[in-house]
C-alpha cells in the first residue's frame, strides 16, 4: 500500500504546484488532488480531460476562466481560519481553465472522473451549506462545498474546522464497501492546516481486523490519503486544525458506517 501521508514541497515549483496526489501516486481509481500557491499575476491554466474539477480558493483572490464562462476577481478570505465558507468553481471534464491570482493564493484542485453532465459554474459562499456536528469536545464546523446534494458526477468536497482539543470524523466511521443503501465506496483525501502553524493534528486509519491500523501526527500543509478503514482526527490543545476533504467512488453518494465498538458514543 503506498504511504498514506504527503507533505508539500519545500517550496512551490515553477508553475506554483506544492503538493499532488494522482490516483497512480495514491494506489487508487478516482480522487486526484493538488496545491498550488500562486503568486499575485501568477496564472495556471490546466485542461481538464477526463476529470471533473473542483477549485476552491483556500485563501486569497484570483480572476478565473474556463471555456464556458468566468468570473473576476473572486475570494473573500485570507485564511482558513476566518471560518467563513470560500469561493469554489466546479469545471467540468473536456473543459479548461485559467486562475491568476489577484493577491497571493492558496488554490485547492480537486479531481475525479466526469462524464459531461454538466457545465463550469461559480460555489459562492452563500451557496456552501454550514452547519455543526457534535458536542462538547467532538463539536465541529462544517462547509458543504460540493456536496452529493449539488450537481456533479463523481466529486465531494467539504471542509471541517476542528477547535483546539476537539476531536472530529469522530466517531469512526468509513465508507470503504460498494454496499448501497448500507455503506458507499469512497476514497478519500485530508489536506490539513494547522494554527498555530508549528502544530500538528493527529489522524488514525484503521480497518476492523487491523490489516491496517497506523496513528500520524499530520503538520501544517500535509495530507493524509484514505483507501479504507475508520479515520478519526483529533486537534490537540493549543491548536485549531482544518482539513479540506475531497471524496469519489463509483457512486456519488456518502453513506458511511460507523466503528461499532465505538457507536454507543453516539447515543450520549
Amino acid at each position: 500500500m503506498p504511504q498514506l501521508t504527503v507533505s508539500p514541497q519545500d517550496k512551490p515549483l515553477q508553475n506554483g504546484l506544492l503538493l499532488s496526489i494522482t490516483p497512480e501516486t495514491a494506489g487508487w481509481s478516482y480522487v486526484g488532488f493538488e496545491i498550488y500557491r500562486l503568486e499575485v499575476g501568477q496564472k495556471l491554466r490546466q485542461a481538464t480531460g477526463d476529470q471533473e474539477v473542483c477549485l476552491v480558493l483556500l485563501s486569497g483572490k484570483a480572476h478565473v476562466t474556463t471555456a464556458d464562462n468566468s468570473w473576476t476577481n473572486i475570494g473573500s478570505r485570507m485564511s482558513v481560519f476566518e471560518q467563513t465558507p470560500p469561493y469554489s468553481v466546479y469545471v467540468p471534464n473536456e473543459n479548461r481553465f485559467e486562475v491568476e491570482a489577484t493577491t497571493v493564493l492558496e488554490l485547492a484542485v480537486c479531481k475525479a472522473p466526469g462524464r459531461g453532465n454538466h457545465v463550469s459554474r461559480l460555489i459562492a459562499p452563500g451557496a456552501v451549506g454550514v452547519e455543526v456536528r457534535g458536542n462538547g469536545n467532538t463539536q465541529r464546523f462544517i462547509h458543504n462545498i460540493l456536496p452529493e446534494q449539488e450537481p456533479a458526477d463523481s466529486l465531494l468536497v467539504v471542509e471541517v474546522f476542528t477547535p483546539e482539543g476537539h476531536w472530529s470524523s469522530y466517531p469512526p466511521h468509513k465508507h470503504d464497501r460498494d454496499a448501497l443503501p448500507h455503506e458507499s465506496l469512497l476514497e478519500e483525501t485530508y489536506y490539513f492546516r494547522v494554527q498555530p502553524d508549528q502544530g500538528f493534528a493527529i489522524q488514525r486509519v484503521y480497518t476492523d481486523d487491523r490489516s491496517l491500523d497506523e496513528a500520524f501526527a499530520v503538520k501544517d500543509g500535509q495530507a493524509v490519503l484514505v483507501p479504507k478503514g475508520y479515520h478519526p482526527v483529533s486537534a490537540p490543545p493549543g491548536y485549531d486544525v482544518y482539513y479540506l476533504n475531497v471524496m469519489a467512488g463509483p457512486t456519488r453518494k456518502w453513506k458511511f458506517h460507523n466503528d461499532p465498538e465505538h457507536e454507543w458514543i453516539t447515543g450520549k
